[in-house]
C-alpha cells in the first residue's frame, strides 16, 4: 500500500515541482530587479527601503492552546494540531502558521504530523539560495512537493498561510490557503487581511495527501490555488497571522481593539502580553456555550442554527514593524 502511494504521490509532486519551478524562474528572472507581485495590492512608487532609508523588521511573539491540553504535550512550534515557524534572512523576515485537519484522526491519522512538516520545511527552504522574498507561494509549493516526496507517507491535509516582509522594499507578500490567516492594523484600522477560502460552510481550502483509495472522495487543493497579496508597511504597523481558531471565536471589533493597543511596540515583553491576552481571549470564547462566536454567525447566514465559540487548537504570530 505504501509503496504504491509513494509512487503516486512522487509523480504527482514531480508534476507540481516541474510547475513551480517555471513560477520560481519567472519571478526571480535573471538579475536583481524583478517585477513587483501583481496579485492583491502592489506598492506605488520607489522601494520603501531605497538607499539612505531605514530598514524595517518585525518585533514578533507567539502564544498559543491546543484544544486537547492532556492529549497533547507542548512541542516546539505546535500547539495541538496547529504548527507555525518563523525565520529572517538579511532580506527578510518570514512567519506561517498551518492547520492540521482533525477529521483525519477518525482514521487513525495524526492531523498535526502534516501541519508540522509543511511549516517546518517552510522554515528551512528561507535559508537556502532559491528563497524569493516576493514569493510566499513557492515556500508552500516546494514543501508540500517535499511532503509528497517522503518515504514514510505523511497522511493528512492542513491549511496554511505565509507572510513575508520584504526588507529591501518594505513590502509584505502572503499566501493564503484555507481559513487561517493573517490582518495588519494601522491607526486603529484594519488595512489589509486575508479572506478564507471555503468550498462550503466549514470545508476549508487544503493541501491533502489522502490514504490509498480515500483520493476521489478527499478535496485537494493545489498551492498555486493560494490567495496572494503585496502591499506596503509602515513604522509600527501591528501583524497578526493566526489558525482560525483564533478568527472563528474572537469578532474583530474586540481583536482590533486588542491590536490597536500596541501599535508602535517594540518591547517584546509587552508584545507579549498581548498575545497571550489575545490566545486565551480566543480560548475562553471558544469554550463558552452562550457566546454568539462568528464561527456561530457564520453557521446561521448558512441555515445552520448554531450558538456559543468553536473550540479549537489556537496559535498567535503577533507582530510589529518597526523601521
Amino acid at each position: 500500500m505504501h509503496s504504491s502511494l509513494n509512487w503516486t504521490s512522487r509523480l504527482i509532486s514531480r508534476a507540481l515541482r516541474s510547475s513551480f519551478s517555471t513560477l520560481l524562474e519567472t519571478a526571480t528572472g535573471g538579475g536583481g530587479g524583478g517585477a513587483a507581485a501583481k496579485s492583491g495590492t502592489t506598492k506605488s512608487g520607489g522601494s520603501g527601503a531605497a538607499a539612505g532609508c531605514p530598514r524595517p523588521r518585525f518585533v514578533s511573539v507567539v502564544c498559543g492552546f491546543a484544544k486537547d491540553n492532556l492529549r497533547h504535550k507542548y512541542k516546539p512550534g505546535k500547539y495541538g494540531e496547529d504548527s507555525w515557524f518563523k525565520a529572517s534572512t538579511e532580506s527578510a523576515d518570514v512567519m506561517g502558521v498551518a492547520d492540521g485537519v482533525g477529521g483525519w484522526r477518525s482514521y487513525g491519522i495524526d492531523p498535526g504530523e502534516f501541519s508540522s512538516f509543511l511549516m517546518r520545511t517552510c522554515e528551512r527552504l528561507v535559508q537556502c539560495s532559491h528563497f524569493n522574498p516576493k514569493r510566499p507561494v513557492n515556500l508552500l509549493a516546494y514543501s508540500y512537493c517535499e511532503l509528497m516526496e517522503q518515504k514514510k507517507p505523511i497522511l493528512g491535509s492542513s491549511t496554511a498561510c505565509v507572510l513575508i516582509l520584504n526588507r529591501e522594499t518594505s513590502t509584505v507578500h502572503t499566501a493564503n490557503i484555507g481559513d487561517s490567516g493573517f490582518i495588519v492594523v494601522r491607526q486603529g484600522q484594519v488595512v489589509h487581511k486575508s479572506e478564507e477560502q471555503q468550498h462550503y460552510f466549514n470545508t476549508p481550502f487544503q493541501l491533502s495527501l489522502p490514504p490509498p483509495g480515500h483520493g476521489p472522495n478527499v478535496l485537494s487543493d493545489s498551492p498555486e490555488s493560494a490567495d496572494t497579496m503585496s502591499f506596503p508597511v509602515r513604522d509600527g504597523d501591528v501583524i497578526l497571522i493566526a489558525t482560525d481558531g483564533v478568527f472563528d471565536n474572537v469578532p474583530e471589533d474586540l481583536m482590533l481593539q486588542v491590536l490597536s493597543e500596541v501599535e508602535g511596540e517594540r518591547d517584546p515583553v509587552k508584545l507579549q502580553m498581548t498575545a497571550n491576552s489575545l490566545a486565551l481571549m480566543a480560548r475562553t470564547l471558544s469554550l463558552n456555550s452562550e457566546f454568539l462566536s462568528p464561527f456561530a454567525l457564520s453557521a446561521r447566514r448558512n441555515n445552520i442554527q448554531a450558538r456559543g465559540g468553536k473550540p479549537d487548537d489556537i496559535t498567535v504570530v503577533l507582530a510589529t514593524v518597526a523601521m
